[in-house]
């Protein structure tokens, strides 16, 4: 696993770790998703370490479904407590739960990933690029071929955001990776309801008004939302964090 850290990396992450996983249940069932086994070890644990590579030392966990086995992992892999995990009584959508996390953010920016996409960007790069560019909000894109699974970004030659488009099937692309740099009281500024999409209702509701950008990382992704890929996990894991 490459190591980027340097003093401009950002040092607080949110992690999305509410999610169910319909499509998954099937290869686990009774878990939630970002606890799916990989090689004896939640995926979470994989993408804490990633973070912690990369510089990340404060953590704060957006948490749901059976939210009790999640925070019994975090006390033991976690024990000196530079986390809080803050759990939706009620489903916010991916918006709504960023925007409480980034309640309890205690610097100007923070890192947001999902529990179930794991996407080795240079975080340090990343923080660097998004600050020296006064950006809200900075995607991390992974170029990708054959695309029909994910949402497409297009940038323009100073990297802002051009557009968002549909999920369809393109030949190749950038994907939206899921990985963010996000100023935390810009965000929290917008007049955004509870419950919201953080795609639909934030990204591509405010990317023409706002200094929003894209970064293109061709760097190792994957996404264990459907089982084909989970399984490609636990082989593609096992050299990657040696």
């Amino acid at each position: 696993m490459k190591n980027y850290i340097n003093d401009t990396t950002v040092t607080e992450a949110i992690i999305l770790a509410g999610g169910l996983g319909t499509r998954l249940q099937a290869a686990i069932p009774g878990l939630p998703k970002c606890m799916a086994p990989v090689n004896g070890q939640p995926f979470l644990a994989y993408i804490m370490f990633y973070l912690q590579q990369q510089g990340i030392h404060r953590f704060i966990f957006s948490l749901g479904y059976m939210h009790e086995m999640v925070e019994e992992f975090l006390h033991h892999q976690l024990p000196q407590k530079n986390y809080q995990a803050i759990v939706e009584n009620n489903p916010l959508g991916t918006g709504g739960a960023i925007k409480l996390a980034c309640g309890k953010a205690t610097g100007s920016n923070v890192i947001v990933v999902n529990g179930d996409t794991l996407f080795n960007v240079n975080l340090p790069a990343l923080s660097m690029f998004h600050v020296s560019n006064k950006a809200e909000c900075t995607v991390a894109l992974k170029p990708m071929k054959d695309v029909d699974r994910y949402g497409v970004v297009e940038i323009n030659k100073d990297a802002s955001i051009l557009s968002f488009k549909e999920k369809q099937y393109y030949a190749s692309a950038l994907i939206n990776g899921g990985l963010y740099a996000l100023n935390v009281a810009a965000f929290l500024s917008k007049p955004l309801p509870e419950k919201f999409s953080f795609e639909k209702n934030y990204l591509e509701a405010y990317y023409n008004t706002t200094a929003m950008y894209g970064q293109v990382q061709d760097e190792y992704f994957i996404d264990i939302g459907i089982p084909e890929d989970y399984n490609r996990a636990q082989e593609e894991l096992k050299y990657l964090f040696t």
